[in-house]
């Protein structure tokens, strides 16, 4: 058995990274619970596995004391002296007591322990692999359903999407590939468990990064994100050099850039607008696809009171209020949205120290509509 068991020790501390001097000792360990268990012995033993002789020995251990109350553990420092004179009282008395068919239960042990140890190992790589890619997307194939989770491998795990993190307009079906963006990994018993998502905010800025160089460079910053999966979601954009127009290099020549990602959320709509960090010309833009005639803000109450145009109230505020819910989440300001009439009527507008509004957003409905994204003639 040795040279067999040194060959796989070596070959797993070369192939797996498991050291060998702790498989040993995981061994040693086990034996020494395989002997107490298949013999009925309960007293305090040493496993000695020699891997240059091939030999397995067990040693009975005990402590030498005065007098003795457990047989099984202590030894007196007269019956010790019959052993060896040297002995003193603290001294521990060794006795060889290997059973004669020990050594097959032995190589059951070790190969029980190896398989173990190999596996708990795996799991360890695979758990420091997929931690180390919290918040990030990865491709995945749906391998199976139940009324829940969906179930997503990724090559060598299987990651959980569970029924909050799917987009509820799509429609998955074994052997789909998605992409999913991994939220949280967890070591368990039965290995590392991957939790993923569809809906998080944090795919979409991925899928930016991935499909827009001037956003993986850092050329272009993501500054903020506003999603509701599935429907709509507007991000703002900033570039750090002015020569460089962030919403157009996101969109993409006639929208190619956006329009992947738009595919690949199963036409969820989205916004880009350009960030600033005056709030009015931010929640102006955050506003799009409606124009804006005014924003004023009120530092304290960290809000703004929005004029629009009466025929673009009803845009402004989007249906169901979504329009102006994301405003406010990407922003970060409460957005009051008025008409130009109700305005007027409340002696807000014109605000002769409010300025001109200038809009600089586009989203994806729209972003043919502007000659900047058509071919040069």
């Amino acid at each position: 058995m040795s040279s067999e068991l040194l060959d796989a020790l070596n070959e797993l501390e070369t192939q797996k990274g498991i050291s060998r001097d702790v498989l040993l000792d995981a061994i040693e360990a086990a034996l020494v619970t395989a002997y107490k268990r298949n013999f009925n012995q309960a007293q305090n033993v040493r496993v000695d596995l020699n891997l240059g002789s091939g030999t397995i020995l067990v040693y009975s251990r005990k402590d030498v004391v005065e007098e003795v109350t457990d047989e099984r553990l202590q030894i007196s420092l007269e019956d010790s002296k019959v052993i060896n004179p040297h002995y003193e009282l603290g001294d521990i008395v060794e006795e060889e007591v290997t059973p004669r068919n020990f050594g097959r239960i032995a190589a059951q042990t070790a190969k029980q322990v190896v398989t173990q140890r190999v596996r708990e190992a795996e799991r360890g790589l695979i758990y420091e692999e997929y931690v180390d890619r919290e918040d990030d997307i990865v491709n995945g194939i749906v391998e199976r359903l139940d009324a829940r989770n969906i179930y997503v491998g990724l090559g060598k795990v299987e990651a959980v999407l569970p029924l909050n993190e799917q987009i509820q307009t799509e429609t998955y079906k074994p052997h789909d590939r998605i992409k999913v963006y991994i939220t949280k990994v967890e070591r368990t018993t039965r290995g590392p468990q991957v939790f993923v998502s569809r809906t998080h905010p944090g795919l979409l800025r991925r899928l930016f990064e991935m499909e827009v160089p001037e956003i993986f460079e850092g050329i272009v910053e993501i500054k903020s994100i506003a999603r509701e999966a599935g429907d709509r979601s507007k991000i703002s954009v900033f570039a750090h050099n002015d020569e460089i127009d962030p919403v157009g290099s996101c969109v993409g020549a006639k929208g190619a850039r956006v329009q992947t990602i738009v595919n690949e959320l199963s036409g969820e709509k989205i916004d880009i607008v350009e960030w600033s960090e005056d709030p009015v010309i931010f929640v102006a833009n955050a506003l799009s696809p409606s124009k804006v005639l005014d924003v004023q803000v009120h530092e304290l109450e960290k809000s703004t009171t929005v004029v629009v145009p009466d025929y673009q109230l009803s845009l402004a505020i989007g249906k169901r209020g979504q329009n102006a819910r994301l405003a406010a989440k990407l922003t970060g300001w409460k957005i009051d949205i008025k008409s130009e009439t109700d305005a007027r009527e409340l002696g807000i507008y014109p605000n002769e120290n409010s300025p001109q509004v200038i809009v600089e957003s586009l989203n994806s409905e729209e972003m043919d509509d502007f000659d900047f994204y058509k071919d040069d003639k």
